[in-house]
């Protein structure tokens, strides 16, 4: 959660990526404020330090497909910070919803819009709900428990509701296996009386749901139960390729 200082000395931590060939920084007033920044390129091996960072900063000046990309990659990924494009006045025109972002930034703009751009990305933060109404995203999958709605690269999935339940608790335990019993016990409640084969049943109807390209999200493992399996990260390169195609 990001919460900006009021006191100079408590800093956060921005990452701003950029791409080759720019110059180092593409918002000149972050230079005059208090926030440590650190840069990086937009390609997949910088998304794992996230983590440690409190708002992420794309550079969209230039390359607007790349930046474009990346900025939809990280949404996928389910990037928790707020996420801003950097752009010039021009490349305004170029912005959507598609992009994912929480705000966009102008290039020349001064240090006190860029922190209170910040602050109001913030505080819109902190007012989201924390609880299982957050929207949930694993890989291409987004899943939406305040409207049971579901979908998969965009694509919406026509779940009933014990394939929707089922999916999203996978979904909210990425990697993590469960046996056909605790998935009754969690997904069904304790007062469900039949057998485990009814989770074998909602499994085969997922997967047919998902198709044959996201079927293997539904992992088994034999004489234990099921998983949901992320796919591999995929060369940002291919992404843009794919997203553009969007």
């Amino acid at each position: 959660m990001l919460a900006l200082p009021q006191q100079a000395e408590s800093l956060v931590k921005i990452l701003l990526l950029g791409t080759p060939g720019d110059p180092p920084s593409a918002l000149g007033a972050l230079d005059l404020l208090s926030h440590a920044v650190d840069h990086a390129p937009q390609d997949m091996r910088t998304f794992a330090s996230l983590s440690s960072h409190d708002a992420v900063l794309v550079d969209a000046r230039r390359e607007l497909s790349q930046a474009r990309a990346t900025c939809r990659t990280l949404r996928a990924t389910g990037l928790a910070v707020p996420l801003f494009a950097v752009v010039t006045e021009a490349g305004l025109i170029a912005i959507n919803a598609d992009w994912g972002v929480d705000d966009v930034i102008l290039d020349g703009a001064g240090p006190a819009e860029v922190e209170a751009r910040l602050q109001f990305a913030a505080g819109r933060l902190a007012d989201m709900p924390t609880d299982a109404g957050k929207t949930i995203r694993a890989g291409d999958l987004t899943i939406d428990p305040d409207t049971y709605a579901a979908k998969l690269r965009g694509r919406p999935l026509d779940l009933t509701y014990k394939e929707f339940e089922l999916l999203r608790f996978l979904a909210q335990h990425p990697g993590q296996v469960f046996t056909r019993a605790q998935l009754l016990r969690d997904v069904w409640g304790y007062d469900y009386f039949g057998g485990t084969r009814t989770v074998d049943v909602h499994v085969r109807r997922l997967r047919a749901k998902l198709g044959s390209e996201f079927e293997s999200m539904i992992g088994t493992i034999r004489q234990v139960g099921y998983k949901l399996v992320l796919p591999p990260a995929r060369p940002l390169a291919a992404l843009e390729q794919e997203f553009m195609m969007v």
